[in-house]
């Protein structure tokens, strides 16, 4: 389990574990809609199954930017004097945007590793 999360963590390939997903090399601080590879480079391992695959990758995209947004409220909360104050939804706004690239980028990584084993 922990080798999977260093090699999504890295972008490589969930089949040969040598090539890359995406295009970039570092998914962690690009901006901007993702550039995916249709096959890995290395084994031509096919990442985009069939149409509409990663559709179940915007659920995890969601699950993780709902935890972002209350882990941001649960840091941001004691620095402010009151339970619920207002000022903090922008705090967690411009947090949830920040980190939305990355997002995109870890929830179809954990897609594919997740069905890696799938075949059509």
């Amino acid at each position: 389990m922990s080798n999977s999360i260093v090699h999504i963590l890295n972008n490589d390939c969930p089949h040969c574990l040598k090539g890359k997903v995406f295009n970039e090399k570092n998914i962690f601080l690009n901006i901007g809609f993702p550039k995916m590879n249709q096959y890995c480079s290395n084994c031509q391992f096919k990442f985009e199954k069939e149409p509409g695959y990663f559709f179940g990758a915007m659920y995890v995209n969601y699950g993780l930017t709902v935890a972002q947004g209350i882990a941001t409220y649960a840091v941001a909360q004691f620095f402010f004097t009151e339970n619920f104050d207002l000022r903090i939804i922008p705090i967690i706004a411009v947090v949830i945007i920040a980190m939305s690239s990355f997002n995109i980028r870890f929830s179809r990584l954990l897609w594919i590793y997740m069905f890696k084993n799938y075949s059509i």
